[in-house]
């Protein structure tokens, strides 16, 4: 499965090895994913040398070709945001993982889209669970 992967670049990294973790295993598990680079340390760098309009352009087309998106929601960010809204308006399956912890914004707890499955975990390895379980059913 083609999976679109999305998470907090600027608006903080504090689950970065939630990323990790969930990217090294989805990618293990087979899938293709074509943002893991986002889940690396290196992203800031490797981003910037990137325009706003190149990223819009290559992120867009990434989740028009997708199969599903899946969110990593616990730092909040516009682009994230923006890219489920996206997702979900083309009719893609969207999973938003988020520490039981961690508020998230109501126009996403809020949202009857059916496509649309949010999952809260304590553990990466719930979250993981959660991904797979995701996966199977898209």
């Amino acid at each position: 499965m083609n999976i679109y992967f999305a998470c907090s670049i600027t608006g903080g990294r504090e689950f970065e090895s939630v990323y990790q973790e969930l990217v090294s295993t989805l990618l293990a598990d087979g899938h293709e994913i074509p943002t893991s680079h986002l889940a690396q340390s290196e992203v800031m760098e490797q981003e910037r040398v990137i325009s706003p309009h190149e990223v819009y352009e290559r992120d867009a087309d990434w989740i028009k070709n997708c199969d599903a998106l899946i969110a990593e929601v616990s730092v909040p960010s516009h682009g994230v945001g923006y890219e489920i809204g996206f997702a979900l308006n083309l009719g893609k399956p969207v999973l938003c993982l988020h520490h039981r912890d961690r508020k998230v914004s109501k126009m996403i707890t809020g949202n009857p889209h059916p496509a649309l499955s949010i999952s809260a975990y304590q553990t990466v390895d719930k979250a993981i669970e959660s991904a797979r379980i995701f996966v199977r059913r898209s």
